[in-house]
């Protein structure tokens, strides 16, 4: 018996996947494997896979298949965050960072996979604690300006000390697997998902120092919320989570190895950015 017995589905929530889930289907039905979707997700497409709800796709899968882009397998490394369940993430339309076969390449990474002949890379998380709220992010965590209000005025305390002050329209706190996101956008570096630590970057700043910051793991991170600042709202691997005021303090934490992707050794982590970033060398003749 192979490492598969039990499949977990995670679809994009707009593009038909129905052909790739019936190539999963017939997969896993000659191999006598079982196949979960999300029960929303089963009754959108009407495929044959057991609808099931968040919790026990993550309970009993043991492998689970994002179909889509880097937010979908955001959303299926989170529903299994802090277990041992590993994230197969499959492209559907344009390039992600994430994802690590192409659909005509699924079948044989399958085999793969059941014959153990894969790796598992390890990605760390970020939480965020606000009042009485938790909430735990793959990419980032966004202190971010609210419509109508003043700029985010934030102070950056490390270890429970004072370090530096942003004022911009946002403040993105990244795990590495983010900073290629959200916090690359604002400026802020390419960061290699073999390393532990936060990346603060300031988008739009306003204010002299505009650079971000990279903290080890173990480094106590808190956001202080300044008098001068206006209402922010806080995201989460971009939802809407919850809002501060000034006077508010975000205390954030890194969480290792809070997420599992499958690897199978057909190209590195920088591969994938030349080609999603569309990088070429510095020392190439014109």
């Amino acid at each position: 018996m192979g490492f598969i017995g039990t499949v977990g589905l995670v679809l994009h929530p707009e593009r038909t996947s129905a052909p790739t889930v019936a190539t999963v289907v017939r997969w896993s039905r000659a191999r006598d494997a079982k196949v979960l979707g999300l029960t929303a997700e089963v009754a959108r497409i009407g495929c044959d896979a057991v609808a099931v709800g968040a919790e026990e796709m993550a309970a009993t899968a043991d492998l689970l298949i994002s179909l889509g882009g880097d937010g979908t397998m955001l959303r299926a490394m989170r529903l299994v965050a802090g277990s041992r369940v590993p994230v197969l993430g499959v492209n559907v339309g344009r390039l992600g960072f994430l994802a690590e076969v192409d659909i005509p390449e699924l079948p044989d990474a399958l085999d793969a996979i059941d014959d153990l002949r894969f790796t598992v890379e390890s990605r760390s998380g970020v939480q965020a604690t606000f009042g009485d709220s938790r909430e735990t992010a793959l990419n980032d965590v966004v202190l971010l300006r609210s419509p109508g209000h003043r700029s985010a005025a934030v102070a950056v305390r490390v270890q429970g000390q004072p370090f530096v002050s942003y004022t911009a329209d946002a403040v993105v706190v990244a795990t590495p697997t983010g900073s290629t996101a959200y916090s690359f956008s604002a400026g802020g570096p390419i960061v290699s998902p073999n390393a532990e630590g936060l990346l603060v970057t300031p988008v739009a700043p306003h204010a002299a120092f505009n650079r971000s910051v990279f903290l080890s793991g173990g480094e106590r991170l808190a956001l202080e919320v300044l008098p001068h600042s206006g209402d922010l709202a806080i995201e989460a691997d971009g939802l809407l989570v919850g809002r501060v005021r000034p006077g508010d303090v975000v205390e954030v934490t890194m969480l290792p190895a809070a997420s599992r992707v499958v690897r199978l050794g057909r190209t590195t982590f920088y591969q994938r950015a030349q080609r999603k970033l569309r990088l070429t060398g510095s020392a190439e003749p014109a």
